[in-house]
């Protein structure tokens, strides 16, 4: 099913605009390396968690966070465990009962992999606040292990982290459910079986939400997978085709060829052109060619934050399109640099278009050095664009926290983002040069891991078939992450389309990134625009189908109340 959704364009200030700090900056404005942006990199869009606006009122002001105590270790009879624990750890959550009715389910929000207290504005605002009005339910914000302050372990040691697996987390979520006593409700039973249990994630924890409903149907009622990536890829070279395929044609093919005109120059081997290159983005001094690559790719990589929510959106992504596709000079500086980019288009096999080419490509410089490579004040580049240094990664400390989704990925999930994997036949938008190998370098250097993923741990679960009744699958058209969701035809041929129904909703976001029906608005913020008639229908739906189950549920408890009234006459 697919929900339409209207082009919002905008117009930017090229030369004058600063961009979203989220991706180029920290939060408190200073330049942030690439080895920080990848320890950040999860499925999260970097701007999707924020901080409440100052109209706002903070979340953690109106939610107090409460732990409940669950096993470190539930599958003693697993030797992946091994040494195994008899201990517990304090799981962090909140929760809103304001709405809450007898009857009414508990709707939790999975945070997958982040800190949950960024999670809280969905309390307020969003599916989770509709869903707990619609339905007289509570809502629950639930931290994953090892993220937050939810940390089983005294560091982040790989001997540490072995308790960090996706099976691990579901029987946490499980647990939680059958255990938790909310405060002042404490006269009732809340827990799972005896009240419905509905879960809702996105991304890595969409697809968490939907092994949850299958691997634990008696405990959660129904689940919506929003972008959820149920199939586990290792070369996960795709992620990059819903920008080729929904990106600005001309942004694309500018961003293909030049790529293609870096790959030749490093293909050739010569060092006074790759100097040359490299000199030409600013970074003279960057060792590697494949973390040089992956700074000048910072454009294409800003595509997964885009928002419907102008206080979420990142517009790093269209500004980047916008300056590399302007048909005159954006920043004057680099007019001394016409023949450098000439010379260095026709030694990467494009000097037949030179003419065009050349425009996009000053363009390009002089936007990844006003925004990113000026930022660098250090004399040793490698510090700031490099990822190489064993150095980087050998802190397992309790204050690692950055080690907690890396390792994830490296021992289960894969999704390495290459140009490598790319076929032969087609442009990438990346370099080559990103390969496995190099997207592999923290799975090396920070646990001493050289093989690959174990994808089976997690495909066991149902993939791109994943279904259940009363597991939703929601995903946006243009997300980047598209391919490894249910949803993943046409970029994945073993996926495959399906009637959306109410007991298996199936439904697809025409024009949406990143599981855009998460977030949402105050009522006094709404306007005829926001949030856009796709993403309001969406929700609606949303709040459709999930009534429905509670009919559902109701239904079953009537007749099983009934049941036993008449065994025990």
């Amino acid at each position: 099913m697919v929900r339409k959704l209207n082009a919002l364009t905008a117009l930017f200030a090229l030369a004058t605009t600063s961009f979203a700090g989220n991706f180029f900056q920290n939060a408190d404005g200073s330049f942030k390396s690439a080895i920080e942006r990848k320890f950040e990199k999860t499925t999260i869009a970097p701007n999707s968690l924020q901080e409440p606006s100052p109209a706002d009122t903070d979340p953690s002001l109106l939610y107090p966070e409460y732990t409940l105590a669950v096993p470190i270790d539930h599958f003693h009879n697993d030797s992946l465990y091994e040494p195994h624990s008899n201990g517990t750890f304090p799981l962090r959550y909140w929760f809103d009962a304001t709405y809450y009715k007898s009857g009414g389910p508990v709707i939790v929000l999975q945070s997958g992999e982040t800190d949950a207290s960024g999670r809280l504005t969905f309390l307020q605002k969003g599916l989770l606040h509709k869903l707990a009005v619609s339905t007289h339910g509570i809502g629950v914000v639930l931290e994953h292990r090892f993220y937050g302050s939810s940390i089983p372990t005294p560091d982040f040691s790989t001997k540490s982290l072995r308790f960090l697996t996706t099976d691990q987390a579901l029987a946490d979520q499980a647990y939680f459910a059958q255990n938790v006593v909310y405060k002042g409700l404490e006269h009732l039973n809340l827990t799972a079986p005896h009240v419905a249990y509905l879960a809702y994630g996105g991304s890595y924890s969409g697809a968490f939400v939907a092994f949850l409903r299958k691997l634990y149907p008696d405990v959660f009622w129904g689940a919506i997978s929003s972008s959820g990536v149920t199939e586990a890829i290792w070369d996960y070279w795709t992620y990059f085709e819903p920008i080729r395929t929904y990106a600005q044609p001309d942004c694309v093919s500018i961003t293909q060829k030049v790529t293609n005109v870096m790959d030749n120059i490093f293909l050739s081997n010569n060092s006074a052109d790759i100097s040359e290159l490299k000199s030409a983005f600013g970074m003279p001094n960057v060792t590697y060619n494949d973390d040089f690559a992956s700074i000048v790719a910072a454009g294409i990589d800003s595509w997964q934050g885009k928002n419907w929510d102008p206080a979420l959106n990142d517009p790093t992504f269209d500004e980047y399109c916008a300056t590399i596709t302007n048909s005159t000079l954006v920043f004057p500086s680099t007019a001394s640099l016409n023949g450098t980019a000439k010379d260095l288009i026709t030694k990467g096999g494009w000097g037949n278009q030179s003419s065009t080419l050349t425009t996009p490509l000053l363009n390009w410089i002089g936007w990844l050095s006003t925004n990113y490579v000026s930022g660098c004040t250090s004399t040793d580049q490698d510090s700031c664009f490099g990822t190489h240094n064993p150095a980087n990664y050998a802190d397992d400390s309790i204050a690692a926290t950055w080690r907690a989704w890396p390792y994830q990925y490296c021992t289960q999930w894969g999704f390495l983002q290459t140009g490598s994997g790319v076929p032969s036949t087609q442009l990438p938008l990346v370099s080559r040069t990103n390969n496995l190998a190099y997207e592999s370098i923290i799975c090396n250097e920070a646990f001493d891991i050289y093989t690959p993923p174990d994808v089976d741990a997690i495909n066991k679960y149902g993939g791109f078939g994943i279904s259940y009744p009363r597991l939703a699958i929601v995903d946006g058209e243009w997300d980047p992450w598209r391919p490894s969701t249910p949803h993943a035809s046409p970029f994945n041929s073993s996926a495959v389309n399906r009637t959306s129904t109410v007991e298996e909703p199936f439904i697809l976001i025409e024009g949406a990134v990143h599981h855009w029906d998460e977030n949402g608005l105050f009522q006094n913020q709404t306007t005829a625009e926001l949030p856009p008639k796709p993403v309001r229908d969406v929700q609606k739906e949303e709040i459709d189908f999930v009534g429905a189950w509670m009919d559902e549920w109701t239904h079953q408890n009537h007749w099983r109340r009934g049941l036993e009234l008449r065994n025990s006459a």
